[in-house]
């Protein structure tokens, strides 16, 4: 396992962020950046400080070589838009299981002495929780109900798991709502403007949700006050289904409300169904006692009202 003392991270830290360059990445150098860290880059693309592909095992472990970091933060994905198909989640379910493996040999050979990564809620599996809500004490990463779905849960699985048993390493995991708000919902404007995001009714159903900011001040706090082998839930306090939310976004910035459509029509659009017929609220009460997060927005209506206000 790894370790557990439980003193707070020195400040003014040396961070290596992979996934900088990411939605949630930009935000999170931005909040490091703010809480008086000092944060690299890794990844493939040009703005990163270091360039490496995490599942290159060897490249990224030459890259690193001769650097020194406190703490590594992984929060790569390969999404590059909302994933509809299955097949739009391998890459990022790869970058879970090896991305993490090797990122966290990486993480040794620089001396790193916490390790942080983004995880999400639907790790607690893609279904119907009824009123329930759920903690961190609850299982998570439980067998998927299809193939597909274990392929996904799979990934969030060993994700945490790799980063809670590496060795000489406090491993913190965050997992979060789903992400909204600058630099996130603005893949979702043209598309509610064209018309092209049918959605079916919520039926009741609500999901987690976290502004990006929120999200990446999470981050910072963990850093600083997480507790070694702990998952936190990261989201607000207004858990809404997908419909309800597009409707909010639609409300807020003029555009059309999203068509309705039967459940049944959105199947062909597997991993999207999967999403939209899961019904899941979860508690962040513990990251609010113990890393004294709060969201400065209680709900998407709040977080979009900012956006629109931002423009």
């Amino acid at each position: 396992m790894g370790m557990t003392t439980n003193e707070s991270s020195p400040s003014h830290q040396e961070i290596l962020l992979a996934g900088g360059s990411g939605v949630l990445g930009g935000h999170v150098a931005q909040a490091l950046t703010d809480a008086g860290h000092k944060v690299t880059g890794l990844g493939r693309g040009p703005g990163n400080g270091i360039r490496a592909d995490l599942m290159d095992r060897d490249a990224l472990l030459r890259a690193v070589d001769g650097h020194h970091f406190d703490t590594v933060i992984h929060s790569a994905t390969a999404l590059r838009k909302v994933p509809m198909r299955h097949r739009d989640m391998r890459a990022t379910d790869a970058l879970r299981i090896e991305g993490t493996a090797h990122l966290i040999e990486a993480a040794r050979a620089t001396g790193a002495r916490r390790f942080l990564v983004e995880s999400i809620v639907f790790g607690y599996g893609y279904g119907d929780f009824g009123s329930r809500t759920l903690t961190e004490d609850d299982p998570f990463g439980p067998r998927g109900t299809t193939p597909q779905l274990e392929e996904h849960l799979a990934g969030m699985r060993d994700k945490e798991q790799l980063t809670f048993e590496a060795k000489d390493l406090e491993g913190i995991a965050l997992r979060f709502g789903l992400l909204y708000g600058p630099g996130g919902t603005d893949a979702l404007l043209p598309m509610l403007r064209g018309r092209r995001l049918p959605t079916p009714d919520d039926g009741g159903r609500v999901l987690p949700w976290v502004e990006l900011t929120d999200a990446a001040r999470a981050v910072a706090a963990a850093v600083e006050r997480g507790r070694p082998g702990e998952a936190y839930n990261i989201a607000d306090r207004t858990p809404l289904g997908f419909r309800a939310h597009l409707l909010c976004v639609a409300e807020e910035f003029g555009l059309p409300k999203p068509m309705a459509v039967p459940l049944w029509a959105v199947r062909p659009m597997a991993y999207a169904h999967a999403m939209m017929t899961c019904n899941l609220r979860v508690s962040s009460a513990k990251a609010e006692r113990e890393l004294g997060w709060t969201p400065v927005y209680l709900s998407s209506s709040e977080g979009l009202a900012a956006l629109h206000a931002a423009r």
